[in-house]
């Protein structure tokens, strides 16, 4: 199911880029246009478009009211990406293993591509969201993207990563959980709530949703800053060892390794025991919990 996932997902992200590219009248707009698809269609795991379309088939037995918002958040995440590793801000020079967008469109496109993205996004969920999906649902989508992209969201996270690491000692546990929350896990979170709505579940189903996201998020930031430090480049397809060199503030350096180990265990245990307690049968959301152990 994951792999039928990611085909579509992908196949659409193609479509909809080159709808605009082959459109002579973005002719003067193909750079950017190339630099948004560029990130966007890098590959990757595509996790957070995969929560989504599996939150909407739980609650729905079908995923397919959920593609377009699925690649939305594809290309939110990307625009996350492509700001994150500008020189003003992690100056990172590879991103899934090719050169960052920056190096590749210089970073005045690259700057305007990330912004592009997420407004396209938007665009996106409102032009292909099928018409049989109620309106309301779609304006909860569209309100929860709008959160989730912001200041309240991954640009929150963002802030409060940049203040740890301009800080002169090193942060408080409660400064670490809010770079986590927000930066990392606001669009996992986002991806399971979006899907739920669009699947039709109710407020209470929503809000297991949001819990999953919120512990699913916690494991996969543990996961990320363990890897940093145990990982290679190669396997990685970003630059590692950063978080050290930067003097980073992370669950490792914060608790040690084998701490961080034992929270990431605690955390992933967390994920089973939402889906268990809640009767969430689905064979997808195990698998990608089991990709973090």
């Amino acid at each position: 199911m994951i792999n039928e996932y990611k085909k579509n997902i992908e196949s659409k992200l193609e479509e909809y880029f080159d709808e605009r590219l082959k459109n002579p009248e973005y002719k003067y707009f193909y750079n950017v246009i190339k630099s948004m698809k560029y990130t966007t269609c890098l590959g990757g795991k595509r996790l957070r478009a995969i929560l989504c379309l599996e939150a909407c088939r739980i609650f729905s037995d079908n995923y397919s009211a959920a593609i377009p918002t699925a690649c939305a958040i594809e290309m939110l995440h990307a625009q996350s990406l492509i700001h994150d590793d500008l020189p003003c801000m992690d100056n990172d020079d590879l991103r899934r293993g090719k050169p960052s967008n920056h190096k590749v469109y210089g970073e005045a496109i690259a700057t305007l591509a990330g912004d592009a993205l997420i407004s396209f996004g938007s665009q996106i969920i409102v032009e292909k969201t099928p018409n049989n999906i109620d309106a309301q649902n779609i304006l909860k989508v569209l309100y929860e993207y709008s959160i989730a992209a912001g200041a309240f969201g991954i640009v929150g996270g963002q802030t409060a990563d940049i203040e740890a690491e301009n800080s002169d000692k090193k942060i408080s546990l409660e400064h670490l959980q809010v770079i986590h929350f927000y930066k990392t896990g606001a669009l996992f979170k986002y991806s399971l709530v979006a899907g739920a709505i669009l699947g039709g579940a109710d407020e209470k189903q929503i809000n297991i949703m949001k819990q999953f996201g919120d512990k699913f998020g916690l494991a996969f930031q543990i996961k990320d800053d363990i890897l940093d430090v145990t990982s290679t480049t190669e396997i990685m397809g970003k630059t590692v060892g950063k978080d050290e060199n930067s003097h980073k503030s992370t669950y490792v350096t914060i608790f040690g390794l084998e701490e961080a180990k034992r929270k990431l265990k605690d955390a992933i245990r967390g994920c089973y025991g939402i889906l268990e307690d809640n009767d969430i049968k689905s064979d997808v959301l195990k698998e990608i919990i089991g990709l973090l152990e």
